[in-house]
């Protein structure tokens, strides 16, 4: 699997997690249907959610005048996995994870979406010194 798509199918898992409270397994079985284990999805799930209050704290504080709570579902999503990426990912340079969420929100997001995204994870790539 290519890893925008290991990346669009991790926002899909990770908004079940979201809404639905499902098990994190449960919610990665669902989205790769009958493609098989793909690694890089792993990675982004199981540790997106592993750090997921760390991740949490970095994004609410490169956010103004907004919660984290008050994202919508999506932009949240996009942006935990990006933030995780970008902490956590050897192979991918920051500014390929920082497109690659853009182009994600383009697909996903609302209109608004893709702006807010590249706004805020500008900020943290300059506040993480990355």
């Amino acid at each position: 699997m290519k890893r925008r798509t290991a990346r669009e199918k991790a926002l899909q898992a990770l908004f079940q997690i979201d809404i639905a409270d499902t098990e994190i397994q449960d919610a990665l079985n669902f989205v790769i249907e009958d493609q098989g284990h793909d690694e890089y999805l792993d990675f982004l799930v199981k540790g997106t959610m592993e750090n997921v209050n760390k991740i949490d704290e970095i994004i609410a504080s490169n956010l103004e005048n907004w919660t984290i709570a008050r994202l919508s579902n999506i932009d949240r999503n996009i942006l935990r996995i990006a933030t995780f990426e970008m902490l956590k990912s050897t192979e991918v340079p920051v500014n390929v994870v920082i497109d690659e969420g853009i182009e994600i929100a383009k697909a996903f997001g609302d209109d608004q979406s893709s702006k807010f995204v590249n706004a805020v994870l500008s900020k943290i790539k300059e506040h993480l010194h990355l």
